[in-house]
């Protein structure tokens, strides 16, 4: 059966996009229009998501006013959004994880033939979107492949260690998202949990399961973390918009 389910993680402040998130969460940027996570929400419906599951924190009334206009679309606040990491995020939402489903970063904006690349996978429990180039900076989630198999992922990766980089997109299917959440509840019960890229926990499975990488390399993709970022967002969002 086809994913129709999406959890999107956006809880975060945005702190490293000040002054624009100083009283709005990094979701509700505006970008030609429309917030970040409205493109987000209007890309995955597109792409036959009909259970949206938005992990919220900061300023968490204001993503719920927009989430409320949305058909099938619900709110799920993580109270320590400012002590976690996006590990904790993925703790509370770990009873959602009860069928196939994407999860998403919820600074990450993807185009609709990206999310029907990774929709037509082939299948794999659990699958971890990658893009290539020819350089990598000290933010990216950068990713060690043999194959399409993961085998470490993680920024502090040095040069030689690394072919690829995570976009902020995975798919979960059949046992994969409980092999995923089984591992998050052992790294929460550790003293360093909170303080845990969710992606760690992908890492950690990688040693004893295969976790696959779909290379989405030449499909429309950014990260807005930055406020170089933005403006690359906008010019990618302008061109969607004027593609009929």
């Amino acid at each position: 059966m086809p994913v129709d389910k999406a959890v999107i993680l956006s809880a975060g402040k945005g702190s490293r996009l000040l002054p624009l998130t100083a009283d709005k969460p990094k979701c509700l940027i505006e970008i030609n229009g429309r917030s970040l996570l409205e493109w987000q929400l209007d890309a995955l419906a597109a792409s036959g998501i009909r259970d949206i599951v938005v992990v919220t924190g900061f300023r968490d009334h204001l993503v719920d006013a927009v989430a409320m206009r949305r058909k099938g679309v619900r709110t799920l606040f993580n109270p320590f959004y400012h002590v976690a990491d996006n590990l904790g995020s993925v703790w509370m939402a770990r009873g959602e994880f009860d069928r196939d489903l994407l999860l998403i970063n919820g600074d990450t904006l993807v185009s609709t033939s990206l999310l029907a690349k990774v929709q037509a996978a082939d299948g794999a429990a659990i699958t971890v979107a990658v893009d290539e180039k020819d350089e990598y900076d000290a933010d990216d989630m950068k990713v060690l492949r043999q194959g399409t198999r993961l085998r470490r992922i993680g920024k502090a990766l040095e040069p030689g260690e690394y072919d690829a980089e995570s976009i902020g997109l995975l798919a979960f299917r059949g046992e994969g998202g409980r092999l995923f959440i089984d591992q998050v509840e052992r790294m929460m019960r550790t003293s360093e949990g909170t303080r845990r890229w969710f992606l760690r926990a992908i890492e950690l499975l990688a040693a004893d399961h295969d976790i696959q990488t779909l290379s989405i390399k030449g499909e429309a993709w950014q990260e807005v973390d930055f406020p170089e970022d933005v403006d690359k967002a906008r010019a990618l969002t302008a061109r969607w918009a004027s593609t009929p």
